[in-house]
């Protein structure tokens, strides 16, 4: 059994499908042995900005900051299409810093976006065995 570690993730996700998110949190957290911090943005206060009108080089800030401190990015395939310009910004800000992104197949879907899928160091199934594997070996 691996030691364990608490790993340093990111989700890159959109709030509108915040029961994707809230699932995959469980997910995770219902794993035996395994430990993590959650850089994500919280959905009560999704990020520290100086104001709720802040600017997108402000928001793009902040986002750039919680990926600098996650270990692996991971990201909810489903959503990225339709939430296409901040995750795309999370999914490129991920690979200009080097770090792995992990692209999951939406819970019970069948389609992985192209481009999320010819960005991603891995894709996996929605089910915590493959999703915490890859955290464990590329983080």
């Amino acid at each position: 059994m691996p030691a364990l570690s608490n790993y340093r993730i990111f989700i890159s996700h959109a709030w509108k499908y915040g029961e994707e998110y809230d699932r995959l949190v469980a997910l995770l957290d219902s794993t035996s042995n395994f430990s993590y911090y959650n850089y994500s943005a919280p959905k009560e206060k999704p990020l520290a900005l100086s104001s709720s009108h802040a600017s997108k080089a402000e928001i793009k800030e902040a986002i750039t900051a919680k990926i600098k401190n996650a270990q692996v990015v991971l990201v909810i395939g489903g959503m990225y299409t339709l939430y296409h310009e901040w995750m795309a910004y999370e999914v490129n800000e991920a690979m200009r810093m080097g770090k792995p992104i992990i692209a999951i197949m939406p819970w019970g879907g069948v389609y992985m976006p192209l481009e999320l899928q010819s960005k991603a160091t891995r894709q996996v199934g929605w089910n915590s065995a493959s999703i915490v594997k890859a955290i464990r070996e590329l983080a």
